[in-house]
């Protein structure tokens, strides 16, 4: 008996114009991505470009997408570089949504985007077809004619290149999304550490009003609720509110300070 496609939410509420809140689960463990959900957050970002399990590692993958699944979360997965073969086996393991790092031209972003489609910008895609997890094995019906729009692929902005080529870059068609990486970009403008050094915060600024102007979603990292809040009342439509380490930090670190023993 087939089975129908599963909706992607992420992409739902970017096309519905809202606001989509999420953590980095930077424990990479499924049990914390199925209780994010379970909080109610929009997607669990899962790095796979400074920390975690390999990016070609396809049970790791299919075990936090199953987490994902259960709680009606959406895994964001991000990408260490735009390598189609990586795009390829992320969505095969189930994922729907992801970005990829390390691109600087409109040409990078393309070969990404067409790696995930079976159809692209009204030519053949470069997908590949298979029955993987994504297609639950061959069971889900009409998989090659849904499977395309349920996709969302972005890539981050985190490079002095990728910001002088934002133009062309947004243009790419079926580009999901762009991400603003100021801590990486801080980095390739000589001020590690300092995201909100002046020059990496107009870059950032440049980003932000280049995505808005093309209408193209744009996310990025909140530093505390009250930049989270002034980011979404700017234009953002992905935010990530905080870390599963950092979340854990703070919280210890309050315990111990509240602690009245000697």
């Amino acid at each position: 008996m087939a089975t129908s496609p599963r909706t992607n939410l992420l992409q739902q509420t970017l096309a519905d114009g809202d606001v989509a809140l999420g953590v980095l689960e930077n424990a990479y463990d499924p049990t914390l991505v199925e209780f994010y959900g379970e909080l109610g957050l929009d997607f669990v970002w899962i790095d796979l470009e400074h920390a975690g399990p390999s990016p070609f590692d396809g049970d790791r993958l299919e075990d936090l997408a199953r987490a994902a699944n259960v709680t009606g979360t959406e895994l964001l997965v991000r990408l260490p570089e735009p390598d189609p073969g990586m795009v390829r086996k992320t969505l095969d393991a189930g994922v729907r949504s992801l970005f990829v790092s390390r691109i600087e031209s409109a040409d990078e972003v393309r070969r990404a985007i067409e790696a995930s489609r079976f159809e692209y910008d009204g030519e053949p895609g470069k997908r590949g077809f298979a029955s993987p997890r994504a297609s639950r094995w061959g069971t889900t019906d009409d998989y090659a004619g849904t499977e395309d729009d349920e996709i969302i692929v972005g890539v981050t902005i985190e490079n002095p290149t990728a910001v002088d080529n934002i133009e062309e870059i947004l243009e790419v068609p079926g580009l999901g999304f762009v991400f603003a990486g100021p801590l990486d970009l801080a980095v390739s403008l000589g001020h590690p550490g300092e995201p909100t050094h002046d020059e990496v915060e107009e870059r950032i600024e440049e980003i932000r009003e280049a995505a808005l102007e093309a209408e193209v979603p744009l996310g990025g990292l909140g530093f505390g609720m009250d930049d989270v809040n002034e980011k979404a009342e700017s234009g953002y439509q992905i935010l990530n509110l905080g870390s599963t380490t950092g979340a854990l930090g703070g919280a210890v670190r309050s315990w111990l300070n509240e602690y009245g023993g000697t």
